[in-house]
């Protein structure tokens, strides 16, 4: 009983793995007449082969007879045709199934920004960049190559080995269903051999790349802070233990890949002897016939050696769904369900901030605590501290994008949630991102509905009017991917205006005073006195000690006290 009911179980938790690629692929919108036509191109090309050997044997054969050249001048173009046409409809084929196959990854890579977009900032906040890069990226296009390494394979190789073991059934029987035998056993055996090791080979293989990812990016972007803090060589080992485990992941792949291989190449050669035999050892079957039938399972095996690649890319495909539903928490099938837009809930209310006996940390690292204080709704509190001391995990935790280790955060006397970033909490991280497009879709990212004036007014609160006015496309001047064509202090106006349009109460913001001169600093701190007197809530995160003069409370991390801000401290520091 118990074992039926871990089957059971365990086919339960196959479907439930493969839903998220299955949903994938229903939203490239691959209609199923374009994957029969690629298939069909495919069947065409890989046919030409199985042709060129049946032919080329019959010609053989019929040329050993000293026949006059007019007899077998029909022949030698249908040789000519099939080796021609091999290379012809190959070509047809990866043309027809490469758009296809593209053109659904666009609508996939369109429909998962949208579910991003829905499902909030929340699922992202607690992951690294190169992670996050690898998901949109390389794992999208893994689900593409599900149809073009995977479905069309498969489907060639299914309808190649049928029609090659039918004509050598219709030629010599028994030859045909020792063939037909052999291909069942070429394409089944090596897909349970490569099954359960392509499934862990590719759960490995997807996370270690992703770590390769992240690695390289964090090597590349913060390469002058590793040179200048000395840390260089451990961004490089870091770096290698990440490739070295996608090596892992890709021999482990390979072993049980050779084994398909070896048992390809064993039924091949059963195939190959056993018909050989059969058609000379059987009286009446001409010698043509017994050539076709002897070299047929020569080129009937090529389409075959597809299935254990096809597998594996089953299973990669499979990891790089999953991973993309962690990361937009949607079934990828549906449609985003966007929150709703009713002016309530554009202008939420002030809510109040808390922490009780609050310790702060990311999983498996250490923790700061206990952290208590209450910020009513429009107050400020900076946050101080040396480098390091969990400043920023603070933020996160108090917004809800990172659970506390102990003690509780709380909006409005409840658990401050997941859902709670970027409706009622904003976090202005120091590393924000800015996108490769204008300035002002920059801002959009925080409000869709944003008009060019409102953009305006937020640049000209933050002191960046001058600069933007001063661009040549003005508002609609693209700007770098990250932010590389502006300088840091540009930068931080510019995440500085996206927070003020957001509408957020409550805004979170870690080191906004970076890279900002005497004058920016100014700017910064009416700023957020204007923010304040908006009715928002801010909480800062900086090492600028003239910000602190300017909020109702500070926290210094190093001690975990609360005081009041020091109205005297001089504005150079």
């Amino acid at each position: 009983m118990s074992t039926g009911q871990d089957r059971t179980g365990a086919g339960q938790e196959r479907r439930s793995a493969s839903r998220p690629l299955i949903a994938a692929l229903k939203v490239t919108e691959i209609s199923r007449w374009r994957t029969i036509n690629a298939i069909f191109w495919g069947a065409l090309a890989q046919g030409s082969a199985v042709g060129l050997a049946a032919v080329a044997a019959w010609l053989i054969a019929r040329a050993a007879g000293m026949p006059s050249p007019a007899d077998l001048a029909l022949a030698a173009t249908i040789v000519r045709f099939f080796g021609i046409g091999r290379g012809l409809f190959r070509y047809v084929e990866r043309l027809f199934s490469h758009d296809t196959a593209l053109g659904g990854v666009a609508r996939l890579r369109e429909r998962v920004y949208d579910a991003l977009a829905a499902s909030g900032a929340d699922r992202v906040l607690a992951l690294r960049r190169g992670d996050i890069l690898a998901r949109l990226g390389t794992d999208v296009d893994a689900i593409g190559d599900a149809w073009v390494r995977a479905v069309y394979p498969l489907g060639v190789a299914l309808l190649i080995s049928t029609a090659t073991a039918s004509i050598s059934l219709v030629l010599v029987p028994a030859a045909g269903i020792v063939l037909a035998v052999c291909l069942a056993v070429a394409i089944v055996a090596p897909a349970a051999l490569t099954w359960r090791s392509a499934r862990l080979a590719a759960r490995l293989g997807s996370a270690a790349d992703a770590r390769v990812s992240t690695a390289s990016l964090s090597a590349i972007e913060s390469a002058p802070e590793h040179r200048v803090w000395g840390t260089w060589g451990t961004a490089m080992a870091e770096l290698r233990a990440a490739d070295s485990d996608a090596e892992a992941a890709r021999e482990a792949a390979a072993r049980p890949a050779s084994l398909a291989v070896a048992v390809q190449a064993l039924a091949a050669g059963v195939a190959l002897i056993g018909s050989l035999v059969i058609a000379v050892t059987t009286s009446g079957i001409p010698p043509t016939t017994a050539a076709i039938v002897a070299l047929l399972p020569l080129a009937a095996f090529e389409s075959a050696a597809t299935v254990p690649t096809a597998i594996m890319q089953v299973f990669r495909s499979r990891e790089a769904a999953l991973r993309i539903e962690e990361i937009t928490g949607a079934d990828l099938a549906s449609e985003p369900s966007w929150p709703a837009s009713s002016p309530a809930e554009a202008t939420p209310a002030v809510p109040r901030l808390e922490a009780r006996g609050l310790h702060v940390g990311w999983p498996g690292g250490p923790s700061i605590g206990p952290i208590d204080l209450d910020l009513p709704p429009g107050g400020s509190l900076a946050v101080v501290g040396r480098s390091g001391i969990g400043k920023t995990t603070l933020l996160l935790t108090l917004a809800g994008a990172l659970p506390p280790v102990a003690g509780r955060a709380l909006i409005d006397g409840r658990d401050a949630t997941a859902a709670d970033v970027g409706r009622l909490v904003a976090v202005t991280a120091e590393d924000a991102h800015l996108f490769g497009t204008s300035v002002v879709e920059n801002l959009r990212v925080a409000d869709g509905a944003l008009t060019d004036e409102g953009a305006l007014e937020a640049l000209r609160e933050v002191g960046a009017a001058t600069w933007v006015n001063g661009l040549p496309e003005a508002l609609d001047t693209p700007i770098g991917d990250g932010g590389g064509t502006v300088s840091g202090g540009e930068r931080r106006r510019l995440l500085l205006a996206r927070a003020l349009v957001h509408p957020a109460p409550v805004q979170l913001l870690d080191e906004p005073a970076e890279h900002l001169d005497d004058a920016g600093v100014e700017t910064l701190v009416q700023t957020l006195g204007a923010a304040a007197g908006q009715h928002r809530s801010i909480v800062v995160v900086t090492h600028d000690l003239a910000l602190t003069r300017h909020v109702d409370r500070v926290l210094d991390m190093d001690s975990l006290e609360q005081t009041e801000p020091d109205t005297a401290a001089p504005t150079d520091e």
